[in-house]
């Protein structure tokens, strides 16, 4: 059963009682984990656009990155700003919601909606803090296959993400591979590598290093860990983009002053920038939800089950596949989707691979990037047709 809520921020807590959509799941629907736990009840938040069809095969999953949302074609009910791939998701994009039923799901162990440390714990009548139990993209992805499951879906049209949505199209096609018609794994990589888990870590440190954060218990003692999570934000979000977007936006500029000051005042423009990013963050994300996401990405490792041997994953897949990279991005480069992209070879399936050259790193698959929209039509419809379904006349001979 599910249930809408009117947007009011003012009055809401997001993580309790979003403006969202709710699938809930009572104690007799446990969701087993991963690590052997399970959530019981649990609720999952999510969005949808557009219409589903009768045969119910036009539907599209999208998954969001780290400290994304389940707000991905909509005005954000904590920020007031628009859905984070609005230029992507809409009438006449590329996932077309005039053609498509998109979905879109908070994901397990998040903050808007679907259960994670800042839910209530039904044994407690507290938040859950660090007793909620550590999740993995496995686990995130099986929730959302409940999800489909009570809406009535079989079998997904298109599964499609970035990043740590990437992620979880991966493990879709591995773990539900009969249940996913094509799949788009952008700027993403099949395990997480070292460097990657150390900046993890540095956050991580950052929110528990702040008296505030309680050790997770914030919500109980009516603080929260803001200054520890902003520099976590920051350290992360320099990750996210390129040193060639960074010297193209900002240089060595200084910030509203003719010369250095000689102190640690915000002399310069990218400083300014990163504190910006770093106190908007700790205003719409719970900090024990970032540990938890965080550390479900670090544990990601999808050929590890296989002996190592990516390929094995895919072992059989009917799936379609579409990769794509961007040279900038550093924090999973065009190697990491390659690895995906021999994998899939090597197992068979049929798979195409885009890398697009743009400056704007990890990012660019959240911006006005037109070869991405151009891929994406051209994926998109290509399945479309193999799938049966109606293509617009002004492409249905492209």
């Amino acid at each position: 059963m599910t249930r809408h809520h009117a947007a009011d921020p003012d009055k809401r807590n997001e993580a309790i009682e979003p403006s969202s959509l709710v699938a809930h799941f009572g104690a007799d629907e446990p969701l087993g984990l991963e690590s052997g736990e399970s959530l019981g009840p649990w609720s999952i938040a999510y969005q949808a656009y557009g219409t589903l069809n009768a045969e119910k095969s036009n539907a599209i999953l999208l998954c969001h990155a780290l400290t994304g949302d389940q707000h991905v074609a909509n005005i954000n009910p904590v920020t007031g700003k628009s859905g984070w791939w609005e230029t992507m998701v809409g009438p006449g994009k590329p996932y077309d919601t005039d053609r498509f039923f998109v979905i879109c799901a908070n994901v397990l162990g998040s903050c808007l909606g679907t259960t994670g440390p800042a839910s209530l714990d039904p044994k407690t009548g507290k938040p859950y803090a660090l007793h909620f139990p550590v999740v993995t993209i496995r686990d995130m992805v099986n929730a959302q296959a409940k999800l489909v499951d009570r809406l009535g879906i079989e079998t997904l049209f298109c599964v499609a993400g970035g990043s740590m949505g990437g992620m979880q199209v991966l493990e879709w096609a591995a773990s539900h591979p009969d249940r996913v018609f094509s799949a788009m794994p952008i700027a993403t990589a099949a395990k997480h590598t070292a460097q990657n888990i150390a900046f993890h870590e540095v956050g991580r440190q950052a929110v528990m290093a702040d008296p505030d954060w309680h050790s997770g218990r914030y919500l109980e003692e009516g603080t929260r860990p803001e200054k520890g999570l902003a520099v976590a934000r920051m350290a992360a979000h320099i990750t996210y983009l390129s040193e060639q977007a960074l010297h193209r936006k900002f240089g060595r500029n200084l910030q509203e002053r003719a010369a250095p000051t000689f102190s640690f005042d915000a002399d310069f423009e990218v400083e300014s920038y990163l504190r910006y990013q770093g106190r908007s963050f700790v205003e719409r994300f719970d900090a024990n939800s970032y540990l938890f996401l965080t550390r479900a990405m670090d544990y990601f490792d999808l050929a590890k089950e296989h002996d190592g041997v990516l390929a094995r994953a895919f072992k059989g897949s009917k799936t379609r596949f579409c990769i794509v990279s961007f040279t900038s991005d550093w924090l999973f480069p065009t190697s990491d989707s390659r690895a995906i992209v021999h994998a899939l070879n090597a197992a068979g399936a049929s798979v195409s691979f885009v890398e697009i050259e743009t400056d704007k790193g990890h990012d660019a698959f959240l911006l006005d990037v037109p070869e991405l929209f151009e891929t994406t039509r051209g994926f998109i419809d290509s399945a479309a047709r193999a799938r049966g379904l109606a293509v617009p006349a002004r492409r249905a001979d492209a």
